[in-house]
């Protein structure tokens, strides 16, 4: 397991451009959500899909190429929109909040093979490791008595986080880095920030996801881009959360436990 969280956040890089592109946007089906076949998984691919509104995902047979989809109905999160339920709101003195200090275990997790519509295979592990080491990927990880239950990772370009996935092991623990990531975007920039959630579903309506037509979603995608990145990932200023609901500074002094 990772314990990294004291050290500084790399900045982003910016890696090779992509050899691919992906169209205009125009050129897309009104009425399906995938718009692309093909391509890499490198680093300048992934981050021209993300700048172009599109994301990768595998078509779930051997030996097929990646596709790429936009939604037609995006789901996504602001960060005045977040909806935090009583219950939930309990939840959340029961977990400390910790970020990128166990990226490649939060991502095993999303990926373990008994879940049920799993997607995460060893290619899309890699090139998000990838990501995450070039500074562009990060994971909001759920922990309790110092073990990892739970959490979410993605892509933060700008203002937006384009999420991935998310587990949990204990009730609750993926709902809590959801509302965590959310307060760490609330900054002086919050009204344009935006989560991506992809797809929305009745779980994560609960919490307030909206869905947005795609020609919607791409007219305030460039505005969003153009933002810079959250504290929460630019700093170690704000690298845990507390159970009082608030980001605090951990420094090479501090314990391994959260400040009371």
């Amino acid at each position: 397991m990772s314990h990294d969280h004291l050290a500084d956040p790399p900045e982003p890089r910016e890696p090779a451009p992509s050899a691919w592109s992906f169209g205009e946007s125009s050129s897309f089906d009104d009425l399906d959500d995938l718009v692309a076949i093909g391509a890499d998984l490198e680093p300048g691919t992934l981050l021209a899909a993300y700048r172009r509104g599109l994301f990768p995902m595998p078509s779930g047979n051997e030996g097929d190429p990646m596709y790429w989809f936009c939604p037609v109905r995006r789901g996504v999160l602001t960060v005045d929109g977040l909806v935090v339920s009583r219950s939930l709101r309990r939840s959340l003195r029961d977990y400390e909040v910790r970020v990128d200090t166990a990226f490649d275990e939060v991502v095993a997790g999303c990926a373990d093979p008994s879940r049920k519509s799993g997607w995460i295979d060893d290619e899309i592990r890699a090139a998000y490791q990838r990501l995450h080491a070039l500074g562009w990927a990060h994971s909001v990880e759920t922990w309790r008595d110092g073990r990892l239950v739970g959490g979410l990772y993605g892509v933060a370009i700008g203002g937006l986080f384009a999420g991935e996935s998310m587990f949990h092991t204990q009730r609750d623990a993926s709902k809590v880095a959801l509302v965590a990531l959310v307060r760490g975007l609330d900054d002086e920039h919050a009204a344009g920030r935006l989560v991506d959630v992809q797809w929305s579903t009745p779980h994560l309506a609960s919490l307030g996801v909206v869905e947005l037509p795609r020609t919607a979603y791409l007219r305030r995608l460039p505005g969003t881009l153009a933002l810079p990145r959250p504290a929460l990932f630019s700093r170690p200023a704000m690298r845990r959360w507390a159970p009082d609901g608030a980001w605090w500074t951990a420094r090479a002094t501090d314990c391994e436990e959260p400040r009371p």
